[in-house]
């Protein structure tokens, strides 16, 4: 069994990872006179959901031209246009275009000559050991999840607000889509919330009708929430006891349900502009 942030990952979900990680074609964001200048296939196909989080392409400006190539029409064009194609993916905030030298002793000299020697972009071909790799690529985007410390006596205090929260704990999601809202609503009992990409005026309807203001961290059942200056719902997260509690940080596919301190997920999550709000769990 091969464990991901401290969780033990099922053997169907590694093949798909390799997938959303490297597609057969994958998106290059390059302006008009790019593509018109390296000869590009540009189209308007949109990223699916998976590959919407890996290429973080709800960040790039809508305005730029997508070109979706596989590898051997990337790997045939001369080494300027590779390199100037990868260079164009960092400048339009695109994701998933790592760092040569954090990766060239795992991976060989073939990352440091795909581009420009100084970034490269992930091919099926660079993921011949995913046990190995992939672990290291989505444990470094997340940290690990502390469900394991957290004690028999706690899951058994939080069972009466939280009844799925034990449940839930250190599990990822089948793919992008199922995010904090969701993840808070299921933990509390709603069946099916955490399949869901939940939108906020659910959450807000469920926090209405479910919760009253104020609570405290060390006890179970408190729901954590983060808004910005217009009030919109940002983030949640809610306590289990103790000290411990179960968020989920986004809606991607490498975002486990995962546990944490009150301390450390408060620090990770602070935001200019965000305030937090409590609201305690009724039944």
């Amino acid at each position: 069994m091969i464990e991901v942030a401290g969780i033990a990952l099922s053997d169907d979900l590694l093949p798909r990872w390799v997938d959303w990680l490297a597609p057969d074609r994958q998106p290059f964001y390059v302006t008009a006179r790019q593509a018109a200048e390296w000869d590009l296939p540009v189209s308007d196909e949109e990223p699916d959901p998976q590959l919407r989080d890996t290429y973080h392409s709800y960040a790039v400006d809508g305005r730029l031209r997508c070109a979706w190539l596989p590898e051997r029409a990337f790997s045939a064009f001369p080494r300027k246009v590779r390199a100037g194609l990868v260079r164009a993916q960092v400048v339009h905030e695109r994701g998933a275009v790592p760092v040569v030298r954090a990766w060239r002793g795992v991976l060989g000299e073939a990352i440091r000559v795909q581009a420009d020697g100084h970034r490269f972009v992930w091919w099926k071909s660079l993921l011949r050991d995913p046990e190995v790799l992939l672990p290291r690529i989505v444990s470094g985007e997340i940290g690990v999840s502390r469900h394991a410390e957290v004690g028999a006596d706690v899951w058994r205090g939080a069972e009466r607000l939280l009844p799925r929260a034990r449940e839930l704990a250190g599990t990822f999601p089948e793919g992008s889509g199922p995010n904090c809202f969701g993840t808070v609503m299921a933990a509390a009992g709603i069946e099916g919330a955490e399949s869901l990409w939940m939108q906020r005026e659910p959450f807000d309807r469920w926090l209405d009708e479910s919760t009253t203001r104020g609570g405290r961290d060390g006890v179970p059942g408190t729901v954590l929430v983060w808004r910005s200056a217009d009030r919109a719902v940002q983030h949640a997260a809610v306590t289990l006891g103790a000290g411990w509690v179960l968020h989920k940080p986004s809606q991607s596919w490498m975002t486990p349900r995962k546990v944490r301190t009150a301390a450390e997920v408060l620090r990770a999550t602070r935001t200019a502009g965000w305030r937090l709000q409590r609201h305690t769990l009724q039944r």
